[in-house]
């Protein structure tokens, strides 16, 4: 009994690793990616969520990678996951504040993490980007200027609102600082 329970318990914690590694490793190259280019390429987004679901499809059935019971959620959620990632950063990317391989990245994240574990990371995420948005500012001395131009997004959509209209992202001046925010997705995640 005590050598099942220890052969069970080391299989999970492989199973974890299964799902862990490779999600590891394709948020690492992304992040080099974009810090080194400002691009997220396309291919790895496309294999990294289709490994994604495979892992969930191909391993013993569990609750997630990152779980108690760690092993595959199986096609159908490994689908709703990479649907979550990409349904909720795609409006950011549409009002032009995200590139669009940093939604398609977030989709892979979530073809690894699923329907369930995706909303913390995403939160995650949100406050990494915060904190890195900050630092990239205060590194490059545009601080002032980020923050006048929030002000003047915050303005602007508050009067798209009243009048009617859809609210916008941007401010109508110069962006403050290019941020490589696949770093902060993967720090997010992690």
């Amino acid at each position: 009994s005590e050598d099942l329970a220890v052969q069970i318990l080391s299989s999970s914690r492989q199973i974890g690793w299964v799902g862990a590694v490779p999600r590891l490793a394709l948020l690492l190259a992304a992040t080099w990616f974009d810090v080194r280019s400002h691009r997220i390429p396309n291919k790895l987004v496309f294999w990294g969520a289709l490994a994604g679901v495979l892992l969930h499809v191909a391993l013993p059935q569990g609750w997630g990678f990152i779980s108690v019971l760690p092993g595959g959620l199986g096609f159908l959620d490994a689908l709703a996951g990479l649907g979550i990632g990409l349904a909720v950063f795609l409006p950011v990317y549409l009002l032009r504040a995200m590139g669009a391989g940093d939604v398609k990245l977030m989709a892979m994240v979530g073809a690894f993490l699923g329907p369930e574990q995706i909303w913390g990371a995403m939160l995650g995420v949100a406050l990494a980007g915060g904190v890195l948005a900050i630092v990239v500012a205060l590194r490059q001395g545009v601080l002032v200027r980020m923050l006048h131009n929030i002000r003047l997004m915050l303005y602007g959509s508050l009067l798209q609102v009243v009048t009617g209209g859809m609210p916008a992202v941007e401010s109508g001046s110069p962006p403050a600082a290019k941020l490589p925010y696949g770093l902060a997705i993967a720090l997010g995640t992690l």
